[in-house]
């Protein structure tokens, strides 16, 4: 199985898959890493920039383990039977080793509030913001 780690400056997990250019690509059993890789993507390639109806260089890998994945890039992922997990974890050999021990710490992905509920809420950040502002004076 393959499992593939997004990894934009190819030392730690990154959080911004849609523009990653960087995969790590392991090659794993059940227990072990057996091997990776680094694929390199070209710009055009990466998932912000290519058609989620064109074959894909990720394709052929089982889980993508990342700090971030949108709900676009999640649903795309899915369609092509690809487990997006998302973590805080930022060593990408150790992402894949907690992977398969089934310990990897993974968050969970809340759904944004619709938007004018979102805008009420951000109306109240402000308003706490400035009144904690005026009390410190």
């Amino acid at each position: 199985m393959k499992i593939a780690v997004a990894s934009q400056r190819k030392s730690t997990v990154t959080s911004h898959t849609g523009k990653c250019q960087n995969f790590w690509i392991y090659e794993v059993n059940s227990k072990e890493i057996l091997g990776k890789e680094l694929l390199k993507l070209p710009k055009e390639k990466t998932f912000h920039n290519s058609s989620p109806h064109d074959p894909h260089p990720l394709d052929d890998v089982r889980v993508l383990i990342s700090g971030g994945i949108a709900k676009g890039l999640m649903r795309r992922l899915e369609k092509r039977g690809i487990e997006g997990v998302v973590t805080l974890a930022s060593d990408p050999d150790l992402a894949v080793i907690s992977y398969l021990e089934n310990s990897l710490v993974q968050e969970i992905l809340q759904p944004k509030p619709p938007s004018r509920e979102r805008r009420h809420l951000q109306g109240h950040k402000h308003q706490h913001r400035y009144r904690h502002a005026y009390n410190c004076s």
